[in-house]
């Protein structure tokens, strides 16, 4: 584990009403694999402090350091960073932490991406990852969110699905606009077979949500007949999609 180290944000965009990309630049950086995530830690003057997870958005090798949180009506942290913090402010992160739930553009495809709500931040670290790289890996991304405003890097993903190989799905689970093309329900058996290169073809897999969606999912591409090793999933709390 990596020792923690002051970071200030020199960057902050939203994404969505609750969703907000924010930039920190640290003095040092080992650098980090596309799937990875930091803890990040709040202090405050009477010395409390709180910790939380992060999700790393940008790809390795590019700086700023990106963190895209989705704000939570419970989340002490997580208001702090959408809604208070500013560039020049400064709290204290340590990582790049995990090794399971990563992707290099050395890794051959098909590769198939599965996110739910917030799920989709490593997730697009990874399409980044593949379009720096210049990958030719085939890679397929199905996203779900609530309704079309509540998709995270809405407009990014409209601009690369369909190019370098990438193909973007989406479903909304709880409204869809007039003329909606995309999906239109809870990602299910018959959408991942839809979406999934047939079982034998798919080299990798990765899920990322609410616990209850990434099971929902794992559980639907092994039914389809694909391999469980070849399925990398990583989970959060019970709010999401």
């Amino acid at each position: 584990m990596t020792d923690w180290q002051p970071a200030s944000l020199v960057g902050k965009r939203p994404e969505t009403a609750t969703a907000t990309t924010l930039d920190f630049e640290m003095d040092e950086w080992p650098g980090h694999q596309a799937g990875q995530h930091v803890d990040v830690k709040l202090t405050a003057g009477d010395g409390y402090s709180a910790e939380r997870s992060y999700s790393i958005a940008s790809p390795p090798g590019e700086a700023p350091l990106a963190l895209t949180v989705e704000r939570l009506e419970d989340g002490e942290v997580s208001r702090y960073l959408v809604d208070v913090m500013e560039p020049g402010d400064r709290l204290e992160l340590r990582g790049p932490i995990g090794g399971w739930f990563v992707w290099s553009a050395g890794d051959a495809g098909p590769l198939l991406l599965i996110g739910g709500g917030s799920g989709v931040v490593p997730l697009m670290a990874m399409l980044r990852h593949h379009a720096a790289t210049k990958s030719t890996a085939p890679v397929r991304l199905l996203v779900s969110a609530r309704t079309l405003g509540d998709l995270i890097y809405a407009d990014e993903l409209a601009r690369i699905g369909g190019t370098d190989g990438v193909e973007v799905y989406r479903t909304l689970t709880r409204q869809a606009p007039p003329g909606w093309q995309g999906f239109a329900r809870r990602v299910d058996r018959e959408m991942l077979d839809a979406v999934a290169w047939p079982p034998g073809e798919l080299r990798s897999a990765y899920i990322c949500g609410p616990t209850a969606f990434v099971e929902a999912a794992a559980d639907g591409l092994v039914a389809l007949g694909h391999d469980p090793v070849l399925i990398r999933t990583e989970r959060f709390g019970p709010t999401g999609t």
